[in-house]
């Protein structure tokens, strides 16, 4: 789950199962339940897959999952204007595991390092700025962390094939957009 509107359509998928969700958070969920059956585990994993989403029981599948949302969350929905953070420190402390595990993990499953799914998420948010049009590319460097904006500007040109200058002015912003949970 990588939106509110995510946690919003698993909450209700799970009520609709008769479950009582206690906590939802993108990428888990804690319910009242101690114990769910395996038919009323099917049930929930088909109306799961309906709605795009699948439950994960898998320990490495959860971890990448908890990689996934904290680089999203850091990224999309962290209002901190200091983001020059050593991403490794902040993975490591947060999950409870060294760095070279998550990153040889997330690249042996995703097929792409860790830091490339970072500089992609990025890519996206500075797409998202742009499309909005309320900072400048300078503002965006810095909200983003990055050194300087020939740094943002050349990371952009290499995910993108265009420059943000470039995109912003071609207006096709929106089409370039990608879904949070499709970036990979």
């Amino acid at each position: 789950m990588v939106c509110n509107r995510c946690i919003t359509v698993v909450r209700q998928e799970l009520e609709r199962q008769g479950l009582h969700p206690l906590r939802i958070t993108l990428g888990e969920v804690t319910l009242a339940e101690d114990h769910l059956g395996d038919e009323l585990l099917k049930k929930l994993d088909a109306s799961l897959v309906e709605s795009g989403f699948e439950r994960m029981d898998d320990r490495k599948a959860q971890l990448i999952e908890a990689i996934k949302n904290k680089v999203i969350q850091l990224i999309h929905y962290t209002e901190n204007p200091d983001r020059k953070f050593n991403w490794s420190t902040v993975l490591s402390e947060e999950l409870k595991y060294e760095y070279n595990y998550l990153s040889n993990l997330f690249s042996s499953v995703e097929g792409i390092t860790l830091e490339q799914f970072i500089i992609r998420q990025k890519i996206e948010r500075v797409k998202e700025l742009l499309f909005y049009d309320e900072l400048s590319l300078s503002e965006i460097s810095n909200k983003l962390g990055y050194s300087s904006v020939a740094h943002l500007s050349a990371q952009f040109k290499k995910v993108t094939g265009l420059t943000p200058s470039e995109l912003k002015k071609s207006r096709d912003i929106d089409k370039n957009r990608k879904p949070l949970d499709n970036i990979s």
